[in-house]
């Protein structure tokens, strides 16, 4: 199975046609054969967990069986929606990735296949952790993850992340991209404050739902903020 997620940014003051695209994407992709899930998603500003929404900047995150072999050209791939892009002159950055290990469940199901939680892959690495947070924890989980999303920018190994979700506020997620597994997992496990995060999790109930899947990044294409987050490494 292959995964493609599209960030798109919109200019100033077109951040509308963002809130139109959630609606009318969803019909085509619903009919789409080739794509066993899709996600349309928002952003938040900072990167990642975040309590204020990036009008501007919008997400599209689908799902195929494709071939382990698939290995896209820039000569001619194109974006989901790539004349709609054009029109309203956003600014695209697709990477596609395939899944290697994880746990946790999207809306009840293993939406990239069954997985080991482990692997033997040690090279550049992506990983989406996602939850959908319980309304009588809200307050508790905005007031904790602040501290740790500011310091995910200055660890050694990190490449770029950003902040997804369904539902503001409630159904969120983080996308993130690291030199290698073990500079994640400094991260993830060895930083204090995030460290303590995972525990309150577990301790304080704070979600109904959660996934958390690395990924094999395969190919980078566009920019975002006028990078591609992917350039030489891969």
């Amino acid at each position: 199975m292959n995964c493609t997620l599209t960030i798109v940014r919109y200019p100033k003051y077109l951040g509308f046609a963002g809130f139109v695209s959630m609606a009318l994407f969803r019909l085509p992709l619903m009919f789409n054969k080739k794509i066993s899930f899709w996600k349309l998603l928002g952003c938040g500003k900072n990167g990642t967990f975040d309590i204020h929404p990036d009008w501007l900047q919008w997400g599209v995150l689908t799902a195929s069986g494709i071939s382990e072999n698939y290995k896209p050209q820039t000569t001619n791939y194109k974006p989901l929606y790539n004349s709609w892009y054009k029109f309203f002159r956003c600014e695209v950055w697709t990477v596609i990735i395939e899944p290697i290990e994880g746990h946790g469940t999207w809306d009840g199901r293993e939406v990239f296949g069954t997985l080991p939680k482990q692997t033997d892959y040690e090279g550049l690495i992506a990983v989406l952790t996602r939850a959908t947070i319980r309304i009588n924890k809200l307050k508790s989980f905005w007031k904790n993850v602040d501290g740790v999303a500011s310091k995910m920018n200055n660890t050694p190994g990190f490449i770029t992340s950003i902040g997804i979700g369904e539902v503001p506020w409630i159904k969120q997620a983080t996308f993130s991209i690291w030199q290698s597994k073990e500079s994640m997992k400094q991260f993830a496990y060895k930083m204090q404050e995030h460290a303590a995060v995972i525990r309150k999790t577990k301790q304080q109930n704070w979600y109904s739902e959660d996934m958390f899947v690395r990924f094999k990044p395969i190919a980078s294409f566009g920019t975002l903020r006028g990078i591609n987050p992917l350039e030489g490494k891969l």
